[in-house]
């Protein structure tokens, strides 16, 4: 099942599947952060009042804002 990041829950592990930015700034933005297709993550907070979610990719936390996690798409691991 594809889905953004915001709809994941504590926990959840995934696997991005698309970046749905505009520009290639935004794009470029993320691959340095170590976000690009094909990496696996885990949603490790979830900050209430619409704050930003932190997530672990390859053993470092990263935080991300809710309008940038909403255009990472990912493919929900079972």
């Amino acid at each position: 099942m594809e889905t953004s990041i915001t709809s994941l829950g504590v926990g959840a592990e995934a696997q991005v599947t698309a970046l749905l930015g505009q520009g290639c700034s935004f794009q470029r933005k993320l691959r340095t952060m170590g976000i690009r297709e094909g990496k696996r993550l885990k949603v490790v907070a979830i900050y209430p009042f619409a704050g930003p979610l932190v997530l672990d990719i390859d053993g470092r936390q990263i935080t991300l804002g809710r309008g940038i996690a909403q255009r990472i798409m990912v493919r929900v691991e079972d």
